[in-house]
């Protein structure tokens, strides 16, 4: 304003100052910025001044305490010095110690990726989404595979970190995209990583799998899930858009586990779509395919026990008493397993998840075990041997009206229900708990008998509320409470 011609008052008025301040800038010829001094005295005493040499002695040793640790120390060394809320002034000050004296923090160096050289893979838990399919809740994991440089990505529904979990994620990716990575990362997994004190660095299956496939295998740090940082922001980027999708679906419930399967390809899809051009770069680069996929299962040679079982990878099965004494091949798949014997499939059993459980079908031993029914009330898989609660509540009925003879009662029922028809025994057994009527196996027969066919469920119809029952209620209280207010 002044280098217009304006006068000092007008220049001032018009910068929205005075005009003392703005003869004072005129004069020193510098902007108030420049002439600003910085504030590096304090306001107030500092009341950790006489303790702080303490203080900063623990951090030096263990630079891990917190602020709220040191102060709760001081109060207990110096009762009534310091009161609650000074507490916030010693994390400031411990805050200024890390940043000036304490020892360097760990750097995050940013990677340049290059199309179709990395790729990175991982499981995850789907629990917090809270899926449930036909109304029961589905506690299962996801194994989650991505190309590094394009973010491209897909995944595979699952329910333990196991080898077959990773050969079959890992192979069913790779033959979805077409083409092989030259790198294959993935944090320290007990089905591909060696223990920190085995001289290999990988298991043999998985060295086989990166063989077949020509990938190099990387693993991470222990403790540095950062290293596989590309998957762990794709774990959470794919969970988020997984609980907007449930959301604008208006529902977490799925008819079937192959609904889900499908929810979930759809969503991988869209996601991939925007990727397109960074995406087919890495097709260029990618190398081909092997001519076929490796086996995802594992192969294992067992002898079959005198209990008529089997014992793999630390659980129980049990197999046709006839294979007793006998080695039998056993194909160990991600979901199931497979019983193999003289180049046959015998048998394909559910695979049990975790240790220590057992899985005993009754069908495999009632031959033998209705000829020695003594050995049925401590056996040690009994309540494997109650197909539904019908037959608990059977054998408990037996025991209460016939314990001498409930053991052998019961065993000729589920060998009936074995050698006809499951399902038409249970049938049977609710007509004659319905009824009233005395449990026997001629009793069960005659039911079955007298069937033509096993009647459906039955259909519940819940009518609708009358609401003008409510109606009614609001006015009996009406009525009632002038008494209860004149009493």
């Amino acid at each position: 304003m002044l280098g217009k011609g304006k006068n000092l008052a007008t220049a001032a008025a018009k910068a929205d100052m005075d005009e003392k301040t703005a003869r004072k800038y005129r004069q020193l010829g510098k902007l108030p910025s420049e002439i600003k001094v910085e504030h590096t005295w304090r306001t107030r005493e500092d009341p950790f001044a006489e303790v702080w040499g303490e203080v900063k002695e623990k951090l030096e040793i263990n630079p891990g305490l917190e602020g709220k640790t040191l102060f709760q120390d001081l109060q207990r060394r110096y009762p009534g010095r310091f009161a609650d809320g000074q507490l916030r002034t010693l994390q400031r000050r411990v805050k200024v110690w890390r940043a000036l004296e304490g020892p360097p923090k760990e750097v995050f160096f940013p990677q340049v990726h290059k199309p179709g050289e990395l790729c990175e893979s991982d499981f995850t838990h789907m629990r917090a989404l809270g899926v449930t399919i036909q109304g029961q809740p589905f506690d299962h994991l996801l194994y989650h595979f991505v190309l590094t440089y394009s973010n491209w990505e897909t995944g595979r529904i699952c329910f333990s970190e196991s080898f077959e979990s990773l050969s079959e994620g890992l192979q069913n990716a790779i033959w979805e995209l077409g083409g092989v990575a030259e790198r294959h990362r993935t944090d320290r997994l007990t089905a591909a990583v060696q223990k920190p004190d085995n001289p290999e660095e990988f298991t043999q299956r998985y060295k086989a799998l990166l063989n077949h496939y020509g990938l190099q295998g990387h693993k991470t740090q222990p403790e540095s899930p950062h290293e596989n940082g590309d998957i762990e922001q794709r774990h959470y980027r794919l969970k988020k858009a997984l609980e907007q999708s449930l959301m604008l679906r208006g529902s977490c419930n799925f008819s079937s586990r192959q609904d889900y399967a499908a929810f979930l390809s759809k969503l991988f899809t869209q996601l991939n779509a925007g990727r397109v051009d960074r995406f087919k770069e890495e097709l260029k680069v990618l190398r081909r395919l092997p001519h076929k996929r490796l086996e995802s299962f594992k192969r294992l040679q067992v002898r079959v026990g005198p209990s008529s079982t089997i014992r793999v990878n630390h659980n129980v099965y049990s197999v046709d008493s006839r294979l007793i004494g006998e080695k039998i091949d056993v194909r160990l798949h991600v979901e199931h397993l497979e019983v193999w014997y003289a180049q046959q499939r015998i048998e394909t059993i559910p695979r049990l998840r975790g240790e220590g459980k057992d899985r005993i079908q009754y069908r495999h031993i009632i031959d033998w075990l209705v000829r020695k029914p003594g050995a049925f009330e401590n056996y040690r898989y009994r309540d494997a041997l109650f197909p539904t609660h019908r037959f608990r509540m059977a054998y408990d009925w037996l025991k209460r009206h016939h314990p001498s003879r409930s053991a052998k009662e019961y065993l000729g029922i589920l060998h009936l229900a074995a050698k006809e028809s499951e399902s038409a025994v249970d049938y049977a057994l609710r007509t004659l708990i319905e009824n009233e009527q005395p449990i026997t196996i001629e009793a069960v027969e005659r039911v079955m008998g007298s069937l033509e066919q096993i009647p459906s469920p039955a259909q519940i119809t819940i009518p609708e509320v009358d609401l003008s029952a409510y109606d009614a209620l609001l006015t009996i209280k009406e009525e009632v409470l002038p008494c209860c207010q004149m009493s």
